[in-house]
């Protein structure tokens, strides 16, 4: 006790309460200072380029031209499934979808992550947090791993409310007094053949379930390789276990499509305000013209594989216009907000540095995510690649070509 009491006025004392005081007020002195609105951006070449009239003509143009590729970007795979050589199940609009997958990886990588490490890196913000770990990097990662964990739950939910119906239909079925709406599943019928046309041992399936059932039986018997292999022990075990949970691979790759083209209008749209935000607020039309061309471009194929997810995932008319129409706006209204603000915004302030920054740094990890697992992956791994060689060929060029052409434009935007 005698150590604490001699301890006790020495903490409490005037002398070190004052230390405390001008130290603490110091501290917050320094960040506010470091943190504050002024601009501490010294760029000659951007205030020698510096031309408002000339910048406002650039961004009404920016926004026609970036609305305009938006909506024929997901226009083109929606409208193209009535037609034949656009149909989301040709092999030209596989290669397309892979080119436009790689614009999306290259604008997650080349664009939006080393323009997000600018940011918080910049000289601006204070050392202390920003210089003493790789934010941008962190956040990314984080923000991939959000999105993974956004794709499973949905896919999860999903499947149990697909299941419910299936289930509530089955039981609807089997509780029909008549065996209308029963087929049967031979275990070495090829033909398609239904309603008992040809004899053996078969299976039956009670009511909506029969169409599905013997697609997947067909589908089995006649592509299990792909050279051509038969397989002929499709047993009924398997047919039974696989229709007892009530899906089929059309199900499981529906679900999918549904599941990914939300999640990616999602990560889409959030960098589409941050890049219309960043063009809109800009008073030089040296930045502007650059960017007008490669957000075209880029809004062009991104609304691509929007626009092709949404058409695989089978959405009602309606649906698929909200969608639609959403991603091609979101853009040029983030240009307009940028427009609006640009006057009282400033880039270059410490607080606007750590926003984008972040932002940044969440959308890179998103597209990143959607381009590699939902987009490449998802196709680039199916039985349908692996099976067709010219495909693979095609495909890998035009994901190499569009990932080096979005990259390319990183020189000038």
């Amino acid at each position: 006790m005698s150590v604490l009491e001699e301890l006790i006025p020495l903490v409490y004392s005037e002398e070190f309460e004052s230390k405390i005081e001008t130290f603490s007020g110091s501290l917050l002195r320094n960040i506010s200072e470091n943190m504050s609105s002024v601009s501490c951006s010294d760029s000659v070449e951007l205030e020698s380029c510096r031309d408002e009239k000339a910048a406002l003509i650039l961004k009404f143009i920016a926004i026609a031209s970036i609305l305009i590729a938006g909506i024929a970007g997901v226009a083109i795979p929606l409208i193209g499934k009535k037609r034949r050589f656009l149909r989301t199940d040709t092999n030209l609009f596989f290669a397309a979808k892979a080119f436009a997958a790689g614009v999306i990886l290259a604008t997650g990588f080349v664009h939006m992550l080393p323009d997000a490490t600018s940011a918080l890196s910049n000289p601006c913000l204070p050392k202390t947090p920003w210089s003493k770990f790789p934010f941008s990097g962190f956040i990314a990662m984080m923000a991939a791993l959000g999105t993974l964990l956004a794709d499973f739950l949905s896919t999860q939910y999903y499947e149990r409310k697909h299941e419910k119906q299936v289930q509530a239909v089955k039981v609807d079925s089997v509780d029909l007094p008549s065996e209308e709406g029963i087929v049967q599943v031979t275990g070495n019928d090829s033909s398609g053949k239904l309603f008992g046309e040809e004899e053996g041992s078969g299976i039956h399936i009670v009511g909506m379930h029969a169409h599905a059932a013997q697609h997947r039986h067909n589908h089995a018997s006649g592509q299990e390789g792909c050279h051509g292999q038969v397989s002929e022990h499709l047993d009924e075990n398997s047919h039974m276990h696989s229709h007892s949970h009530g899906f089929d691979d059309d199900d499981e790759s529906g679900i999918r499509h549904v599941v990914v083209s939300q999640v990616l209008e999602l990560g889409i749209i959030s960098h589409s305000i941050i890049i219309g935000l960043s063009l809109g607020v800009s008073q030089s039309p040296c930045t502007i013209r650059p960017l007008l061309g490669a957000l075209s471009f880029h809004q062009f194929f991104e609304g691509f594989a929007l626009g092709g997810c949404i058409s695989q995932a089978k959405f009602g008319s309606v649906h698929s216009m909200v969608m639609a129409c959403f991603f091609a706006v979101t853009a040029p209204i983030g240009v307009g907000i940028g427009t609006g603000i640009s006057k009282s915004y400033d880039p270059e302030s410490p607080h606007a540095l750590a926003v984008e920054g972040i932002l940044d740094s969440i959308s890179a990890g998103i597209l990143i995510y959607m381009a590699l697992v939902d987009l490449i992956a998802a196709d680039f791994l199916s039985k349908r690649m692996r099976c067709n060689t010219r495909l693979q060929v095609v495909s890998y060029i035009a994901l190499f070509l569009g990932a080096g052409l979005m990259a390319s434009l990183a020189a000038w935007a």
